[in-house]
Order: C-alpha cells, then structure tokens, then sequence
C-alpha cells in the first residue's frame, strides 16, 4: 500500500496547483449546511434488552443533509440494530462537521457524558482526504482515537468503523478531484484494514460503496444525485441505505453486547 501511495503521490503533487483551483471552486458552489438536529434518541424495544449506541465523527456522523438525526445515518442504524436485535436502542451522536481526527479528538471527544456505553461507532476519512494527511498520519491519529475512546471504556467495547465515503462519486467534484481524494480516501480504507489487525473489538466494513449496487437494490433510476443532498453530503435516502446496510454489517460481525442486556 505505502509502495501504491507515494506513486499516487508523485501523479498528484503537479496536480496540487489545479486541485486548488478546482477545491477552490467546489467551496463557492456547494452550500453550506448545518449539522442534524435531535443527536440522542431511543429505538424502543424489549423492557428487559437495551444497548447504548455511540456514535461519533465527521459530517455524515453529524447528518449534514438531513433535518434531524432521526433521519441521518444513525437513526437508520439504530433501528436496524433494534429491529434486528429485538433490543431498545438508547443512541447518541458526538459529531462535527469538518472535523479531521486531530480535532475529533481533542475538541469532540472530551464532550462525551456517558461513563458506559455498549457499542461505538467512528465515522472519519473524508476529511483526512479534504486536508491531504497521509496514510501514516491517518492511521496515527485514529489509532490516538481508538486509544482515547479504550481509556475512556474499556477494551471489551467494540468499535465500529463504517466504509469510507465515496468521494469518486461525489456530483460536485471535478474529476480531477474525484481521482485523487477518492484514491486517497480508499488509502486510508486500506490503512485502517491493517490497523485494526491484531487489534480487539475493532470492525471495519471496508467494502467500497458503489452507487450502481445501490440504485440496483433499490430499483431506482440511474441518478447520483438522489444520493447527495448538496453534490458533497448524503441526502436521506443515502443515510437511510447506508445506516441499514452497516446495521447488517455490524450483526454479522459482532455478537449482541450482552452486558446492555442488563441496563
């Protein structure tokens, strides 16, 4: 991987001068939307089964897009996992738009209330890409994440890590844009894969979304831009999609946290 990236790096670095002009004039296109409202709510199920979901990460974890996060990726989630778990879901995000990891954790991570939790889930990448880290940084600084979120739980707490987002399909991008922060995004994907090796309780669903699996399964017409809500962010039929087939991902992956069978 680190032999692919530097010659992905060599293309890019004469490329850095149109990348700004073009970064440049996706920023003046793309509007700019707020974070979801609503970041903590119940899937309701069984008195006596109940897990604690937290969810924390970059934009599409804070559901720029969408009004509320009932409607965003972790509400389709957390329904997914009670409906499949027969369980009461109890959920909450901590997530901010633009955020690299960096930031994750020294400005959100600190926030977080709950002393116990069941599951964790880190969505982060695109802007590890945004702002060009390197495959080492990024696996540095989610490693200095996971270590935080250890220290803060345990390690018998599995962490989730959602697919990275599918920059090559982004309306809004060049395709100057989409090549090289797409290829640096399934990068970092390649990174967190052998990061988490040898590693407890850590899942990642590397699988790279494709739009064209998606418009398949759902029957719709070949149109990317039902996906986004602004050619950059999910709109909430993408939130929808995504948030139930990472909910699958995970009940394949891990078994039902047991000690949220007690709360």
């Amino acid at each position: 991987m680190k032999f692919k990236y530097f010659i992905g790096g060599a293309i890019m670095l004469p490329l850095l001068p149109f990348m700004y002009l073009h970064g440049q004039r996706i920023v003046k296109s793309v509007p700019k939307l707020p974070d979801a409202e609503g970041p903590e709510g119940i899937v309701w199920g069984p008195a006596n089964r109940s897990l604690r979901l937290l969810v924390v990460g970059e934009s599409t974890m804070s559901g720029v897009g969408v009004a509320t996060h009932e409607e965003g990726f972790t509400g389709a989630l957390a329904r997914t996992l009670g409906a499949g778990w027969k369980t009461e879901v109890q959920w909450r995000v901590y997530a901010r738009s633009g955020f690299t990891l960096k930031k994750l954790k020294a400005e959100v991570l600190p926030l977080i209330e709950e002393k116990e939790v069941d599951l964790i889930v880190v969505g982060m990448g695109g802007n590890e890409a945004f702002k060009m880290n390197t495959p080492a940084g990024f696996r540095r600084d989610m490693q200095a994440v996971i270590d935080d979120l250890r220290a803060r739980f345990g390690a018998d707490v599995p962490i989730c890590f959602p697919n990275m987002p599918p920059i090559k399909e982004f309306p809004a991008f060049t395709p100057l844009i989409k090549f090289t922060l797409g290829n640096m995004v399934e990068y970092f994907g390649e990174e967190l894969t052998d990061l988490i090796k040898g590693q407890r309780n850590l899942f990642y669903n590397h699988e790279v979304i494709r739009l064209a699996h998606w418009t398949k399964a759902l029957n719709m017409d070949e149109d990317p831009t039902a996906f986004f809500s602004d050619g950059v962010h999910p709109s909430g039929l993408t939130y929808t999609t995504w948030g139930t087939d990472f909910g699958a991902f995970i009940m394949r992956e891990v078994p039902f946290p047991e000690s949220g069978s007690s709360i």
